[in-house]
């Protein structure tokens, strides 16, 4: 039966070529194509492929000698330059939604996609005297590399897919890899972000039909509170793929200084889109003519300062937050609601839960969650 090749990872050619060498070194036969093949001189990467009896061990050459690690001087020499967008997967149907939109947006803004999937090691040493431990021992490391087993398996079909669908067009052909991590899965995303540097992490999510038991586990949810990154929640029943199919979103503001700095953010990652921006800023109590007069003013400011981009504004009196937010955002349209938070401990995060974490878990509406 013929040995057919699989996709290893798509980068720049010349970081291909140092993966070439390292995998030929251990007798790993290695082939490099280029993605487009109408226009193989413009293609934003290459492909390394291998053979598939192949990838368990090339997988453990790549995992094993760190290669483009982000905390090595060495990669940063090698890199391109091109920003980054970090797209952390469990294999869901959610997963492959949330990367078809990194993928979308990484052909605008000319970024690249990093893949990131953690699995859990549940083998650990044994408080059992010694005797028995070394029973127990050959059984644990069995079912473990059973596990890692399944999760090489399963990366690479999520990798075959994304290839089938960029040769069917439904992807676009963008340089991508990915890469997989031990351990907590919320902690080593955090973790890898601080050391990949992304621009953006996308993610997927249930949305709003999760079970109660869900949101204490939600690692979405997580890592909305943890990291420093902007980050995209993209819930399963999300109605766009691609960013260019946007035309209204909200942009939540309190009148912060710390808003102006995630306004400038997201108004960099949003300048390839034509997407209408309303400020909106929500008053749980009675509103008064000053709150609509800040309101204008900020536009003014933004007008000015981001002379491109479209914006209106508007005023919500509730004392419900949550239910007049979702009203709102079904009247007005609103395809992705903006809106700042801040690192928060975990008695914060478990007694009094910020807004993301809240819209998370009560609506389908994409958030965009942005560090001021």
């Amino acid at each position: 039966m013929e040995d057919k090749l699989v996709t290893l990872a798509i980068h720049t050619n010349e970081k291909a070529q140092i993966l070439k060498k390292v995998l030929e070194s251990e007798n790993i036969e290695v082939h490099i194509n280029d993605i487009d093949l109408d226009n193989p001189g413009v293609a934003p990467g290459v492909r390394i492929r291998i053979k598939e009896s192949d990838l368990p061990r090339a997988l453990s050459v790549v995992e094993n000698r760190h290669l483009f690690r982000y905390d090595d001087e060495e990669t940063y020499r090698t890199d391109d330059g091109r920003r980054r967008i970090l797209v952390p997967v469990d294999f869901s149907d959610y997963s492959l939604k949330a990367c078809q939109i990194a993928f979308n947006m990484a052909r605008d803004i000319n970024a690249k996609v990093k893949i990131l999937h953690v699995y859990f090691n549940p083998y650990y040493p044994t408080a059992l005297p010694m005797a028995e431990a070394f029973a127990y021992q050959g059984k644990e490391e069995k079912e473990f590399q059973s596990i890692i087993d399944k999760v090489k398996e399963n990366i690479q079909k999520l990798c075959n897919t994304i290839d089938n669908k960029i040769a069917a067009g439904e992807f676009p052909s963008i340089n991508y890899s990915y890469v997989l991590r031990e351990g907590l899965p919320e902690e080593e995303i955090v973790t890898f972000s601080k050391e990949y540097k992304p621009s953006l992490i996308v993610m997927g999510t249930r949305g709003k039909d999760q079970k109660d038991a869900d949101l204490i586990g939600s690692v979405t949810a997580e890592v909305i509170e943890m990291s420093r990154i902007p980050m995209m929640a993209i819930p399963q029943n999300t109605k766009f793929v691609d960013m260019k199919d946007v035309k209204r979103m909200a942009f939540l503001t309190n009148f912060s200084q710390r808003d102006l700095i995630s306004f400038d953010t997201m108004a960099k990652l949003l300048s390839p889109y034509n997407i209408e921006i309303q400020l909106t800023h929500i008053a749980l109590k009675k509103s008064d003519k000053w709150d609509e007069i800040k309101l204008a003013g900020i536009r003014a400011y933004f007008s000015k300062q981001y002379p491109n981009l479209k914006l209106d504004y508007t005023l919500i009196d509730t004392s419900d937050m949550l239910k007049t937010l979702d009203e709102h955002i079904k009247s007005d349209q609103i395809e992705i609601l903006a809106l700042t938070t801040s690192k928060r401990n975990i008695f914060a995060r478990m007694f009094s839960p910020s807004i993301s974490r809240k819209m998370l878990f009560h609506s389908d509406t994409p958030l965009l969650v942005l560090r001021g």
